[in-house]
């Protein structure tokens, strides 16, 4: 295990509005097509899951998940690029599993581009299974790109 993971000073704490400057710059260097601040926004206002983790003040990974009847949908899931490859985004996913059967879902649902092999692998090791592909899902620099649709059962979990 990273020593970062077991660093006090690292907390997971709720998505703020104020947070949004952070997540912003964090978002915009992790993807080629990012989230709009809008789109945080709504998720914040329509009162959607939305973790983060932070190393004191600064904001090193966040999550944003739907949950609504009996199902949970995983929107983003984001590890600053700095801290990729140190667990953060699994631990981020467990924290978000966990809340989903809090929230009473028996499944969740996400997308992934069929290119981004480390989170296809990082969810397929936490038991995703894929159950369909959307066509030209995502923008691409040359067109669209298809999305990955996998599922995870929470039931006997």
């Amino acid at each position: 295990m990273s020593a970062i993971l077991r660093d006090p000073l690292l907390h997971a704490r709720p998505v703020q509005e104020g947070d949004l400057d952070q997540i912003m710059e964090i978002e915009r260097r992790a993807y080629p097509f990012p989230w709009t601040r809008g789109i945080f926004s709504d998720c914040l206002r329509v009162g959607y899951c939305c973790w983060l983790y932070a190393m004191e003040e600064t904001i090193i990974a966040y999550g944003v998940m739907s949950v609504a009847a009996g199902e949970a949908h995983l929107l983003n899931l984001t590890v600053s690029p700095e801290w990729q490859g140190q667990g953060l985004g699994r631990r981020q996913l467990r924290r978000l599993l966990t809340l989903a059967a809090e929230h009473g879902a028996d499944a969740v649902f996400l997308e992934v581009r069929v290119s981004n092999h480390p989170a296809i692998s990082l969810y397929r090791n936490m038991g995703f299974n894929e159950v369909g592909l959307r066509t030209g899902y995502y923008p691409g620099k040359r067109g669209r790109e298809d999305a990955m649709v996998l599922a995870l059962s929470l039931l006997g979990s």
